[in-house]
């Protein structure tokens, strides 16, 4: 294997940058995100990796987004959040708030 190369990947819907670490290995190229350790790829060129790696990135974090949505709702189906509720109401009208 090769020397490893960074890599920066803007992710414009989320306004985030992420660190690509990729390297030749043998005829063709293997990457990994740093931040998310499930996305890890291999492609034939370092253009085709890059590419790969970004859309793995997208459909990992459009995967956790779901998969939070689906907690949240399935915790406040539950009534999880139940207290937290009361609390920022009691804090709203007690006037413990501020306004944004």
């Amino acid at each position: 294997m090769e020397k490893i190369h960074t890599v920066e990947i803007y992710d414009a819907e989320y306004e985030t940058t992420y660190t690509a670490h990729i390297q030749k290995n043998g005829s063709g190229w293997t990457g990994w995100i740093q931040e998310h350790p499930k996305v890890k790829c291999e492609d034939r060129t370092q253009e085709a990796l890059l590419e790969t790696l970004e859309k793995t990135l997208y459909e990992t974090l459009e995967a956790d987004w779901e998969a939070w949505d689906k907690q949240i709702e399935e915790d406040i189906k539950a009534g999880k959040l139940d207290q937290l509720r009361k609390e920022a109401l009691e804090d709203l009208r007690t006037g413990r708030c501020t306004d944004l």
